[in-house]
């Protein structure tokens, strides 16, 4: 056997200066993942380890933290209960929602502005007013939702105070703000050939079938983000469901003001509200990190199953 030739001193030299520069396109991406993505996660599971209250040094206690998220903790499994029905139920009409009002904005003629600023507006209010606002439309007692209900005798819910009724209501103000799937999807619709809606027609394809099979495989790259983005964000819900159980309650003035999340009976209650309860409210810091961990995790598996999902498609198509 020949033995391997020496590189030259210079043709190293190169490759050096080529990965010198190559990392340093790639240093802000690398210091940012490092710094905001690499380093909390090791953190994490490090504290989900360990007794820390943010005060006092970190003491080694094995999987007591795990053991009394999963067991003694009590707002745990209704707050992964609810995260998961909001998952399934909230993301999923979102995104047939947004799929519906995209496709009656693209074929609207005449007042197609109009029509896509007025479906856009709502999601651009501010998270909280708009939360308080949807609590004082439905309030049960003095809302105009159930005035009118009540004048057309219809049966008069509870909304945001009725433990049936606050996740739908979470679940209606969620379609109210169906702006950005609706931009999403006019992107995706506009986009897809034309030639192939007529040689469809051409063919004797009806409505159905020309959405069936021309428009749903053209934009099931865009459904599949807007899921996968749709999960990752109702992961971490926090913002409405805390307000609208605060609101609902009564319970909205200053910090002197003790508040248990999930109001009413649990219903509205999110991972990411015990994650904030366990870390910031009860100082448990290793606690919260095993929650933390656990919404990863979560995200994790429903991404990956999304994506399988999406390439078995892709497979029984081609």
């Amino acid at each position: 056997m020949t033995a391997a030739l020496p590189v030259p001193a210079g043709l190293r030299a190169k490759r050096r200066r080529a990965a010198l520069r190559t990392l340093g396109f790639l240093s802000p991406w690398l210091i940012g993942f490092g710094v905001f993505f690499a380093y909390p996660l090791v953190s994490a599971v490090y504290f989900s380890f360990m007794k820390y209250d943010g005060f006092t040094a970190p003491t080694w206690v094995g999987l007591k933290n795990w053991s009394y998220v999963f067991g003694d903790y009590p707002f745990f499994w209704p707050a992964l209960r609810n995260t998961l029905w909001l998952i399934v139920v909230m993301v999923s009409l979102r995104v047939v929602f947004g799929l519906g009002v995209g496709l009656l904005v693209t074929r609207i003629r005449t007042g197609a502005g109009l029509f896509r600023t007025l479906f856009y507006l709502p999601y651009l209010a501010p998270p909280v007013a708009a939360t308080m606002s949807f609590v004082f439309l439905l309030n049960p007692g003095t809302g105009p939702a159930n005035t009118v209900l009540a004048a057309l005798g219809l049966p008069e819910p509870g909304w945001f105070n009725d433990p049936l009724w606050s996740k739908p209501s979470l679940t209606i103000l969620a379609l109210w703000g169906i702006g950005d799937l609706m931009v999403i999807f006019m992107a995706a619709l506009l986009d897809v050939p034309k030639e192939q809606y007529e040689a469809a027609e051409l063919d004797g394809a009806g409505s159905w079938q020309r959405f069936r099979y021309v428009t749903l495989p053209n934009i099931s790259p865009i459904v599949l983000f807007s899921v996968i983005t749709g999960v990752i964000a109702t992961m971490q819900y926090y913002t409405e469901p805390i307000v609208a159980a605060k609101v609902a309650s009564g319970v909205i003035g200053g910090s002197g003001q003790q508040f248990e999340p999930g109001y009413p009976d649990k219903t509205t209650l999110t991972v990411p509200q015990i994650v904030y309860n366990l870390g910031f409210q009860r100082f448990d810091t290793g606690a919260a990190c095993v929650v933390a961990l656990v919404l990863f995790a979560l995200a994790m598996v429903f991404t990956a199953f999304l994506m399988r999902r999406r390439s078995g498609f892709l497979s029984a198509e081609d």
